[in-house]
C-alpha cells in the first residue's frame, strides 16, 4: 500500500516550484557544464567533469524524490479545518510551564517543516504529543534536549 504524504497547499506549491526549478533551470545548466568539461579533453583527470556529473546525480535524485512526494501527496486545506482538538494543520500557542515563554507552532508535513518559520513536522516529538489535545491541556514532551512541559494556550486554523 502506498503511504500518503500529508502536506498543506503551501507545502505542495513549494515542492512543485522546486521541481520546476530543478527540471527547467538546474538540469540544462548542469548538462551545459558537463558538455563544457568534456570539451577540455581527458575525462579521467577532469575535476570539472566529475563535479558536474556529481551535481547531475544529486539534482536527478532530488527530482525523483520530489516527484515521489508529489505523487503520494495528501493535500490538506487548513483553511477548511476547525475545532478545538489539535490535528494536522493546527497552529498551536504553547506556554512553557518552566519559563512562561510563549511559542507558536503550526503542525505540517515532514517536507515543509521549518523551525525558524514556526512549522514543525507531524512526526516530531512535540507534534505527536500535541495531537488530540485541546486548549488548556498540559503536555509533557520528551525531546532530544530533555523533558519539557507546556500548557496549550490557543488552537488556531490559518
Amino acid at each position: 500500500m502506498v503511504e500518503k504524504v500529508p502536506m498543506t497547499q503551501a507545502g505542495h506549491a513549494a515542492l512543485t516550484d522546486e521541481l520546476k526549478q530543478r527540471q527547467s533551470v538546474e538540469r540544462p545548466r548542469i548538462i551545459e557544464a558537463i558538455a563544457e568539461a568534456r570539451s577540455h579533453g581527458d575525462l579521467s583527470e577532469n575535476a570539472e567533469y566529475h563535479a558536474a556529473k556529481e551535481a547531475q546525480s544529486h539534482n536527478e535524485g532530488r527530482i525523483a524524490e520530489i516527484e515521489d512526494k508529489l505523487a503520494r501527496a495528501d493535500i490538506i486545506d487548513v483553511s477548511k479545518l476547525s475545532g478545538d482538538t489539535i490535528k494536522f494543520g493546527a497552529t498551536v500557542t504553547l506556554i512553557d510551564e518552566d519559563t512562561d515563554k510563549k511559542a507558536i507552532w503550526q503542525i505540517v508535513g515532514d517536507t515543509e517543516a521549518d523551525a525558524k518559520k514556526g512549522r514543525i513536522s507531524i512526526s516530531s516529538p512535540l507534534a505527536r504529543a500535541l495531537i488530540g489535545k485541546k486548549k488548556g491541556a498540559s503536555v509533557e514532551v520528551v525531546a532530544p534536549g530533555g523533558a519539557k512541559a507546556y500548557e496549550i494556550a490557543k488552537v488556531d486554523w490559518k
